[in-house]
């Protein structure tokens, strides 16, 4: 007699986002594996009610009562007042943590994710970690909250995805242990990697988000232009693979086929290939240790062709560089790394800061604010802070210095 699988009850922190409407395919593929619990978004109320008619969560949370209370309209007017609908940003950490949650997406892009992250794992739950900023804020309280709590951390971006499958099972216990070498994330370079210096000056926001491989949210794609977001993988390696600065490399690999390698003592590299697609290392995580299909199709090398690979140019990628020395300071400094580059971001794509002025603001926080060790969730929040005050500043100064 075949063993009748047990559905597994799911959390989609942001599913509104390419990562939450990723997962809910997965999850639309495989309905006797896997049911939705809970539902949570910020501003797209609309293709939320959407999904809240197709997979019909217990709980949806908004933190924003307008527009909360939207939704809780849109959801009775189709029939389905019996959702209950959060709406405040405490919400989000206890939906986060609620005791029917075998599994928690964690997609919130930002340090706006950490308090919902925070909790699941805190709950020993099961936290497929798709907001890297979470251990570049937090990493040392971050992963001894897991161990302490017995939480189960699998990885979603599709480079940390990609070493968690080619390590060993013992990494826990130490890489050189383990017999390996050091970590290699692999980077697209994005849509500027051959572009002509002087032409970065005046990209647009929307020339930075049109990504040649992937299709992500705007923020992680103009993190994506300036490699920020590999200085942040970075970062994130560091702690998800307990591994030495040293043992963490970057390389350029446009093709976006192989997605991350390990390098072993014996001199093998062990490398995860795949078709750029989000649901591949979803579809892992979820499903682990075993495997399903994901609705992406198979890589065929014959058509992939040749495969390039090459180094990353810290003058064309300064974000990359501040990032490792964030890394290499330690204490606070990636939690004032990461706050200045979401200001700095954010000023960029609301046109209000040239993209090459986006590593500037950054590098001005971290070169005016001290860096000291963060004993504790509130130092943490209070050095987000400060970091964005500062960087807001920057901002404004640079506004100001443009202006004729």
């Amino acid at each position: 007699m075949t063993a009748t699988l047990r559905q597994r009850n799911v959390v989609i922190l942001g599913s509104t986002g390419s990562i939450g409407t990723s997962t809910l395919d997965v999850i639309r593929r495989h309905p006797d594996r896997f049911s939705v619990l809970a539902l949570t978004a910020h501003r797209n109320i609309d293709l939320l009610v959407a999904q809240c008619v197709e997979f019909k969560p217990r709980i949806v949370a908004v933190p924003d009562a307008e527009r909360a209370a939207r939704t809780r309209e849109a959801l009775t007017a189709r029939g389905l007042q019996d959702i209950e609908v959060m709406d405040t940003p405490t919400h989000l950490a206890q939906v986060a943590a609620h005791a029917d949650a075998d599994m928690i997406m964690a997609a919130i892009v930002g340090a706006a994710g950490l308090p919902a992250t925070l909790a699941a794992v805190e709950a020993g739950k099961t936290v497929l970690l798709a907001n890297k900023e979470a251990l570049v804020m937090s990493g040392p309280l971050f992963m001894q909250a897991a161990r302490r709590a017995g939480a189960l951390l699998l990885p979603i971006d599709s480079e940390h995805n990609a070493i968690f499958q080619a390590l060993p099972v013992n990494f826990r216990e130490g890489l050189d242990r383990a017999g390996v070498r050091k970590i290699i994330l692999t980077a697209s370079g994005g849509p500027f990697r051959t572009l002509p210096l002087d032409a970065l000056q005046s990209v647009t926001p929307d020339e930075a988000c049109a990504h040649p491989n992937w299709v992500m949210g705007r923020k992680i794609s103009v993190d994506s232009a300036t490699m920020m977001n590999k200085g942040l993988e970075v970062i994130e390696a560091r702690w998800l693979f307990n591994a030495a600065p040293d043992q963490v490399e970057v390389l350029i690999h446009p093709q976006s086929i192989i997605h991350s390698m390990v390098s072993y003592h014996d001199g093998s590299v062990l490398a995860q290939l795949g078709n750029p697609d989000m649901r591949t290392p979803i579809a892992c995580a979820m499903a682990w240790p075993e495997r399903i299909d994901a609705g992406v199709a198979p890589l065929d090398l014959t058509r992939s062709g040749r495969l390039d690979f090459e180094a990353p140019d810290e003058t064309r990628f300064p974000c990359l560089k501040l990032a490792r020395e964030a890394m290499l300071r330690g204490g606070g400094a990636p939690t004032l790394l990461n706050a200045a580059n979401e200001v700095a971001v954010e000023a960029f794509l609301d046109q209000r800061l040239p993209f090459m002025r986006i590593a500037d603001v950054v590098k001005s926080v971290l070169d005016e604010l001290p860096v000291e060790e963060l004993p504790d969730l509130d130092a943490v929040y209070a050095a987000d802070r400060s970091a964005r005050e500062v960087a807001s500043r920057s901002v404004m100064s640079r506004i100001f210095a443009s202006t004729p």
